[in-house]
C-alpha cells in the first residue's frame, strides 16, 4: 500500500537536491512539515541528504538525463508513496559564458539533455499517474533568460525558452484539476550565478532568503495558475 502523507502536509518531488535551490527547497518544505522525495546525481550528496532527513523523505541517485534511471525511480516512488502533489523539475545547468559559436558540441549537448530531456524524463514516468488521479501540480523552472536574452548564455537562454513552450503546451493537456506552471525563480546567488555574473554574483539574493519566499508561494499555486508563467517575488 502506498505511503499517504496525511493531514496538509504535501508530497513533494524535487530534482537536483543536493545543492542551491534544490537543496533550499527541499529544507524548507521539511522544514514546514512537508515530505520530500528528491534525487541528484551525487551519491555522496544524496547519502548526506538520507542521514539529514529521515523517513518518509527518501533522497535517491538518479541523472534524469538517464530515462531507465528515470523510469526505475519512477517505480520505486509510485510503489511506497501516492502520486507527489507537487513536482519541481529544478535539475538544470548552464554554458560557461562564451559566444555560441564557441561553445562545445560536448558542452551544448550536455545542457540540452539535462535542462530539456532531463525535464521530459521526468514528466514521462510521473505525470501519467497524477493525470489518472486528476491531481497535482508540475513546476517546470524556467528563468529570467527564458523569457529574454543575453549575450553569452544562448544555449542556456535555447534550453529555457524551450521549457517555456514546453510547459505551456503541457498545460493544455492536462486535467481541469491539475496545473503545468513554467516558474522563473529569479535571480539568485548560486553556483550557477557564479558562472554567469563571476564576483558580481554576491550582490544578488541568497539561496536561503530565497527559499523564505519561494515555499510559500509555490504551496499556494493552484489549478487556475495553469499554463501562466509566473516568477518567484523575491
Amino acid at each position: 500500500m502506498p505511503l499517504i502523507v496525511e493531514n496538509m502536509a504535501k508530497l513533494i518531488l524535487i530534482t537536483g537536491v543536493s545543492r542551491g535551490l534544490g537543496y533550499a527547497m527541499t529544507e524548507h518544505f521539511i522544514r514546514q512539515g512537508h515530505t520530500v522525495v528528491g534525487c541528484a546525481r551525487s551519491s555522496v550528496a544524496i547519502n548526506e541528504l538520507r542521514q539529514k532527513f529521515t523517513a518518509p523523505n527518501d533522497f535517491t541517485v538518479v541523472d534524469v538525463t538517464n530515462e531507465q534511471q528515470v523510469e526505475n525511480w519512477a517505480k520505486h516512488l509510485l510503489n511506497k508513496y501516492e502520486p507527489p502533489d507537487i513536482l519541481i523539475n529544478n535539475a538544470g545547468i548552464i554554458n560557461h559564458p562564451a559566444p555560441l559559436w564557441q561553445v562545445t558540441s560536448d558542452e551544448f549537448s550536455q545542457l540540452m539533455d539535462i535542462n530539456i530531456k532531463g525535464v521530459f524524463n521526468i514528466i514521462r514516468h510521473f505525470v501519467p499517474v497524477m493525470v489518472k488521479n486528476k491531481r497535482g501540480i508540475i513546476i517546470n523552472f524556467s528563468s529570467g533568460w527564458g523569457r529574454s536574452v543575453s549575450a553569452q548564455v544562448a544555449p542556456y537562454c535555447a534550453s529555457k525558452w524551450a521549457i517555456e513552450g514546453l510547459t505551456r503546451s503541457l498545460a493544455q493537456e492536462l486535467p481541469s484539476e491539475m496545473a503545468a506552471i513554467p516558474l522563473n525563480p529569479g535571480i539568485i546567488h548560486t553556483d550557477m550565478l557564479d558562472i554567469s555574473f563571476g564576483e558580481e554574483a554576491a550582490n544578488y539574493t541568497p539561496v536561503s532568503e530565497w527559499a523564505s519566499k519561494a515555499v510559500p508561494f509555490i504551496l499556494k499555486l493552484k489549478p487556475t495558475d495553469n499554463g501562466i508563467p509566473l516568477t518567484v517575488p523575491v
